[in-house]
């Protein structure tokens, strides 16, 4: 017989949503000022960043508008909810720390290999309790809940393609960087979010 399932509290949840956004702002705002980028929509909302000048929170926000469909049609109301609160939780603390802190020196290795490591614990808190920052997380997450396949290769593969990309606009040091934030990322995920490992909901 297998034990019950633990369901979170709302509090739980509320709390995970803003403590996993709050990591992986934080993240972003390390890797804006190393100049470097991430993968998933993140890195789309960078490329337009660095490319147009666009505003890296309103970029972020209209990639993400699409996979809404997808969220709600694969992953239910709940997931869909909680990944709208996610993005728009992370569109607004994204624009807002920058005013509150400033990194006097980052070097930017550091900034890779640290911002990795929170982008990687913020996606798996959010994962945890059934959201996503959208986008590209909500494919992998998708993939892995319906295929079965690991969300943190789903996410490398991706990531890769989009960094890759990023060579037509940014420095080679700098996208090389990159790669090795998105592998810490992924390393973190692939390590800690396995089917049937974390089985409270």
């Amino acid at each position: 017989m297998q034990p019950a399932i633990a369901r979170h509290t709302p509090i739980e949840n509320w709390q995970a949503l803003l403590i996993g956004t709050l990591l992986v702002a934080l993240a972003v705002s390390m890797f804006k000022q190393a100049g470097l980028l991430s993968g998933g929509t993140a890195g789309l909302a960078f490329l337009a960043h660095y490319l147009g000048g666009i505003s890296f929170s309103l970029a972020f926000f209209v990639f993400n508008l699409p996979f809404y469909w997808l969220a709600w049609k694969y992953m239910g109301g709940t997931f869909t909810f909680r990944t709208f609160v996610a993005v728009l939780l992370f569109s607004v603390e994204t624009d807002l720390l920058p005013r509150w802190l400033s990194f006097a020196t980052l070097d930017p290795t550091l900034a890779a290999i640290l911002g990795g490591a929170l982008l990687g614990n913020g996606f798996l808190i959010l994962f945890r309790h059934k959201a996503s920052l959208g986008g590209i997380g909500i494919l992998a997450v998708v993939l892995q809940e319906r295929r079965n396949w690991r969300a943190g290769h789903i996410q490398m593969a991706m990531d890769a393609a989009i960094v890759a990309a990023a060579l037509l606009t940014v420095p080679w040091p700098r996208v090389a960087l990159s790669i090795l934030g998105a592998v810490v990322l992924n390393f973190v995920l692939a390590t800690n979010h396995r089917p049937g490992r974390y089985v409270a909901q």
